[in-house]
């Protein structure tokens, strides 16, 4: 329709939102598909993040290693048959058959706990199976992003995405934290298992999408999406070895794992102390989620686009670690919990708001099968790898040092290492995105 014809205020409309969010129009529909498949995700997963945390004290905060090598074993097991799901299954079909899988086995552990709401090995298995799950599911939501966007529509967009992300996780943690006493935590997990698959049938329509809007030179076509990966199940984990890009963003969430293992420790700690009921503990957990997400989506929908066009990705990489590194200081001079809450909000706020989008934006100039098996072993295997050994290191210095502020002066250290990486990384995802426009 000619421009002319168009409706006036649809048109002043479009104006506004694309200098508002820098979005095209034709880009409209993505970003909105894109926004209710992270906040269908995330209101599910942050429904059950809450009750994870409580089944994690549940089992004794002497005890979190043991959960947390629990999760790494399990994430093992698990990221071979998801290995072999991506080489057999069209790329278009890899998230639809893993979050149906993952809705099954919630539903599971829904009817179970509604059986027995008091095992404690039931809370375990369920506080393991919900740390594995969580960074597939979000890392394949995004692998998605990352094959249907091109690198310059992911560092105005991913970011306005991510959005989507936060007011889920605003959605969920006041849907735990007002039915909690009503409904009980084997109906939210039944509530939440049908969230995730309704993002699950989003994310079909983005590959549709881009189908209908085809990338420049012929890239990441919809024949190429039709077709399995191929490769073996262990492809992810040798391309990481292989590739030194690859290996450095390995090293940049291996450090990232690390910073928050020793602050969840604190967590843990400090909320078993101070709140020892478990309906107090939740509504604790949901209120920390919901002051994270509102900080979190103001940045992504103002800040982080404009910083990742005009200041490159590398930015949004080094911005939180620097903060923790001073964060880290601070909890040494002051272990007390007012002052870990803003540490932990500003560490899980940056990290939803600049952290992530820049991390998944480094994967926008990779090969496809890069893009789904190797990613997605960086964020499970190396992540909860990370998450087992942090958690050992964490707990021995607890045991032999006398004072916290050993821990978190280590902590420093580690965040500024991994400030490094995050340079290092900006200035090849910069060079990989110029070789492949030049």
């Amino acid at each position: 329709m000619p421009d002319t014809l168009r409706p006036a205020p649809r048109g002043a409309l479009t104006r506004l939102l694309s200098r508002l969010f820098n979005v095209a129009p034709h880009e409209a529909p993505v970003v909105g598909a894109g926004l209710l498949m992270f906040f269908l995700l995330f209101a599910g997963y942050f429904m059950l993040r809450p009750i994870r945390e409580t089944m994690g004290v549940t089992g004794g905060v002497d005890n979190l290693q043991w959960l947390f090598t629990g999760t790494f074993l399990a994430t093992l097991i698990v990221l071979p048959l998801f290995g072999w799901i991506a080489s057999k299954v069209s790329r278009r079909r890899i998230l639809p058959w893993v979050f149906g899988a993952v809705v099954a086995s919630l539903l599971a552990f829904g009817l179970a706990l509604l059986a027995r709401p008091d095992d404690v090995w039931l809370a375990r298995g369920f506080y393991i199976w919900v740390s594995v799950i969580n960074l597939l599911l979000i890392s394949l939501a995004w692998s998605v992003l990352a094959d249907v966007l091109a690198s310059s529509e992911a560092k105005r967009l991913f970011a306005l995405i991510a959005s989507g992300a936060s007011l889920g996780g605003l959605a969920g943690p006041l849907l735990t934290t007002l039915p909690v006493g009503h409904l009980g935590h084997g109906d939210l997990m039944l509530l939440s298992s049908l969230l995730m698959g309704a993002s699950g049938v989003t994310a079909v329509w983005l590959h549709q999408w881009r189908d209908r809007h085809p990338l420049p030179q012929g890239a990441s076509t919809a024949e190429q999406r039709r077709a399995p990966l191929g490769g073996n199940p262990f492809a992810g984990a040798i391309e990481v070895f292989r590739s030194p890009y690859l290996a450095g963003i390995a090293l940049f969430v291996l450090l990232l794992a690390t910073v928050t293992t020793f602050l969840y420790f604190e967590q843990a700690k400090l909320v078993e102390q101070l709140f020892p009921d478990k309906a107090q503990q939740t509504r604790v957990f949901g209120t920390i989620d919901t002051v994270v997400q509102a900080l979190a989506i103001l940045s992504q929908l103002f800040i982080t686009g404009r910083i990742a066009q005009r200041l490159g990705v590398g930015v949004l990489l080094v911005a939180v670690p620097l903060v923790m590194a001073a964060g880290f200081l601070w909890l040494a001079l002051a272990p007390v919990f007012g002052v870990f809450v803003v540490v932990m909000v500003a560490r899980r706020a940056g990290e939803y708001a600049f952290v992530r989008p820049g991390r998944e934006m480094l994967y926008t100039v990779v090969a496809p099968g890069q893009k789904y098996k190797a990613k997605n072993f960086i964020d499970t295997v190396v992540y909860r790898g990370g998450d087992a050994l942090s958690g050992w290191v964490k707990r021995a210095l607890d045991v032999l040092a006398e004072h916290p502020a050993v821990a978190m002066l280590i902590g420093t250290g580690v965040a500024l290492a991994w400030a490094a990486t995050g340079v290092a990384l900006g200035r090849q995802q910069r060079r990989r995105e110029e070789a492949t426009t030049s």
